[in-house]
C-alpha cells in the first residue's frame, strides 16, 4: 500500500478499525443469541408458524411462543435500529469530515504538495470510505436477517414490513449507507465546515427515510384477495394488510365494508347484509411477503440514484473550484 491509498488509510484507519471492532462484537453477540434461540426451538420441539392468524398456528403453544419472541425481539429490534441508523452515523462521522475537515483546517493543501493529484487524493479517500461502508452495512444487515429469519413473521412478533426489519435488511440498507456517505461528503464540500455539514446530513438522511417510509405503500398496487360468496376472507398470515376490505357486487365492483354493511346495534349481520344487497364475494387488499423484494429494489434504486447524482456534483465542484 502506497501513495494516495496509503495516505487515505493513515487518515481513516481509526474509523476503519473502530468500525471493524464494533462489527466483530455484533457478530459474536448475534451468534451467541441465535444459538441460544435455536437451542430453545430444538429443545422444546417448538413449531414455528408464520402469520398471526394462520391455520398452522392454531396448535402452537402460545406460552412458549411468547417466551421465544420476548427473549429475542428486543435484541433484534436493537440490532435493527443500529443497522437502520448506520447510514446516518456514516454520513455524520465519516462523510461530513471526509472533505469538510480538510477544507476547514487547510490540511488538504499539504496532501496535494506530496505529488498526489486532486483526483487521486479524493478517489482514494472516498473509495476506502465507500468500500468500508458497503461491507459494514452489508454484514450488519445480514446479521439482522440471520437472527430474525427463524422467527420471522410469527404471531405478534416482527414482520417484514416493520421498520426494524425492512430498513435494516436487504440491499436498500446497503444502498442507504452509501447514500449517507455521499450526502455527508457533498455537505462537507459545499459547506466547508464540519459541524454544520453534520447537521445537514442528519436532516437529509432522516428526512429521506421518513418520506420513503410514508409513501412506501404507494410504489405498487396491493394484491386483492377475493373469496366467493359469504365465505370468510382469506387469512392475512404474513402479508401486510392495507386495512381495505369489503364486498364485491354482481358487476364486479368493490364496496368498502363501512359503506356497504356498517356495523352497529340493530343492523343485520354481514351474511344477511350480503344476501340483501346482492353481494357475491368479499375482498381484502394486502401486500404479500414476496413484495418485500419489490419494495427493497425500488428503494435501492432511489438511494443509488441519489448517491450517483451527489457524487457527480462532488466531482464537478472539485474540478471547477479546485477545492477552494
Amino acid at each position: 500500500m502506497k501513495g494516495s491509498l496509503w495516505l487515505a488509510w493513515r487518515q481513516q484507519r481509526v474509523l476503519v478499525l473502530t468500525g471493524a471492532a464494533l462489527l466483530l462484537a455484533c457478530v459474536a453477540w448475534v451468534a451467541f443469541q441465535r444459538a441460544d434461540m435455536m437451542s430453545f426451538i430444538d429443545g422444546h420441539h417448538f413449531k414455528v408458524c408464520k402469520g398471526w392468524d394462520s391455520e398452522e398456528c392454531a396448535g402452537t403453544d402460545l406460552e412458549q411462543a411468547q417466551r421465544l419472541l420476548s427473549d429475542n425481539d428486543d435484541g433484534i429490534v436493537a440490532l435493527g435500529t443500529l443497522s437502520a441508523a448506520l447510514p446516518v452515523i456514516i454520513g455524520i462521522f465519516w462523510g461530513a469530515p471526509l472533505l469538510g475537515r480538510e477544507l476547514e483546517s487547510g490540511t488538504w493543501k499539504l496532501a496535494l504538495t506530496q505529488g498526489v493529484g486532486l483526483r487521486r487524493w479524493f478517489t482514494a479517500r472516498f473509495g476506502l470510505a465507500a468500500l468500508c461502508s458497503v461491507l459494514g452495512s452489508a454484514v450488519l444487515a445480514a446479521l439482522v436477517a440471520w437472527w430474525w429469519s427463524p422467527i420471522s413473521n410469527m404471531l405478534d412478533g416482527l414482520y417484514w414490513h416493520d421498520g426494524y426489519i425492512f430498513n435494516a435488511t436487504g440491499p436498500a440498507a446497503v444502498a442507504c449507507a452509501l447514500f449517507g456517505l455521499t450526502a455527508g461528503t457533498a455537505a462537507g464540500l459545499l459547506i466547508r465546515r464540519t459541524l454544520p455539514a453534520m447537521g445537514v446530513v442528519l436532516g437529509v438522511v432522516v428526512g429521506l427515510r421518513f418520506l420513503l417510509n410514508t409513501f412506501r405503500s404507494s410504489w405498487i398496487e396491493p394484491t386483492a384477495r377475493i373469496s366467493q360468496g359469504d365465505a370468510p376472507r382469506e387469512n392475512v398470515r404474513s402479508a401486510w394488510s392495507t386495512g381495505e376490505f369489503g364486498f364485491i357486487d354482481g358487476a364486479g365492483r368493490k364496496r368498502p365494508i363501512a359503506d356497504a354493511c356498517p356495523w352497529g346495534e340493530g343492523l343485520p349481520d354481514l351474511k344477511t347484509c350480503m344476501a340483501q344487497k346482492g353481494f357475491v364475494g368479499r375482498y381484502h387488499k394486502v401486500y404479500p411477503s414476496s413484495d418485500f423484494w419489490v419494495f427493497q429494489w425500488i428503494e435501492t434504486a432511489i438511494f443509488l440514484g441519489l448517491a450517483a447524482v451527489l457524487f457527480a456534483l462532488i466531482c464537478v465542484v472539485l474540478r471547477r473550484r479546485a477545492v477552494i
